[in-house]
């Protein structure tokens, strides 16, 4: 029995727990080392099955650009699949704009996933993970549906077992273009890899050493965008220091705008304490406390 619809999905965002440019590929795109984690600050989609192959957005909140990451990946699926059926696809979008949280690229994840299944196409996550990376080198991650060391332009992988954290989640109004930040003059692109080593046994199956996870969690590294970031907006360096102040610590995630801040991995009360240094943001800064997850909530949609 086919189905009709699916409502209610999520589209969780991720956080950079570090991000390092390593090299620059002969064709102009950049080689990261990052620990992506997600985290329960998400956007809902919902799916409606279409009979006559036409593939349709509407947003529920702010207008989305015409022509954005999740219709692409659905014309993607669609043709790379040849199924004549299309969709509705509504989005209430939740996310901040220009972040560095992945919320496009997790969007559009999601609209693969879901597809997948409304289709019933029964592709693989591995096959679905390379059409998103057609899309963007963020995709790939979020269809995987777990936490990871990602490296390359984001299509190697490792997954991180990493332990549930609290994190303190500002943006300032500015939303930074991923490309200017990218081709800024004082980006730093020579950082010495991380060689993530560990013994079989503590790693798992191409996995990451539980020693390695914890200095991740513990703030090892640093975000080498940030610099061009703080310079092209200086808001970026006002964020960080106002969750200094409140947490001890802040960082910004991917491309930025977004900054963050470690909070711990204390139980309920803890977070609702941390939360109240959330309040009396700065005019049109949005913030929020987030848990960060062990999966993503469709990580079994595919095999």
């Amino acid at each position: 029995m086919s189905l009709h619809a699916l409502y209610d999905l999520p589209a969780p965002a991720k956080l950079n727990m570090f991000l390092h440019v390593v090299g620059r590929r002969a064709d102009g795109y950049h080689l990261l080392q990052s620990p992506f984690v997600l985290i329960d600050w998400a956007d809902t989609l919902h799916f409606e099955r279409r009979a006559d192959g036409r593939l349709q957005r509407h947003d529920l909140g702010p207008a989305l650009p015409e022509d954005d990451l999740c219709l692409r990946a659905a014309r993607s699926l669609q043709s790379a699949s040849g199924s004549t059926a299309g969709a509705d696809i509504s989005i209430a979008k939740q996310l901040p704009w220009g972040a560095g949280m992945g919320g496009g690229s997790s969007d559009a994840a999601t609209t693969l996933l879901a597809l997948n299944r409304l289709w019933g196409l029964r592709w693989s996550k591995h096959r679905l993970a390379q059409i998103g990376l057609q899309l963007g080198a963020d995709v790939p991650f979020f269809v995987q549906g777990h936490n990871a060391f990602v490296e390359g332009i984001g299509e190697k992988l490792r997954p991180m077992a990493w332990p549930e954290q609290h994190y303190a989640v500002v943006k300032p109004p500015a939303a930074l273009p991923t490309r200017e930040i990218f081709e800024h003059p004082a980006l730093r692109r020579d950082t010495d890899p991380v060689i993530v080593a560990g013994s079989p046994e503590e790693a798992g199956r191409s996995g990451v050493p539980a020693s390695w996870v914890q200095k991740f969690v513990d703030g090892y590294g640093r975000n080498d965008l940030q610099p061009p970031a703080e310079d092209r907006c200086p808001e970026v360096a006002q964020a960080a220091r106002w969750l200094e102040a409140r947490y001890g610590n802040s960082r910004m995630t991917g491309s930025g705008s977004a900054v963050f801040a470690r909070v711990g991995a204390a139980g309920p009360s803890r977070a609702t304490d941390a939360a109240a240094g959330l309040q009396n943001l700065p005019p049109h800064w949005v913030g929020r406390m987030c848990r960060s997850l062990a999966l993503h909530p469709l990580g079994g949609w595919a095999d």
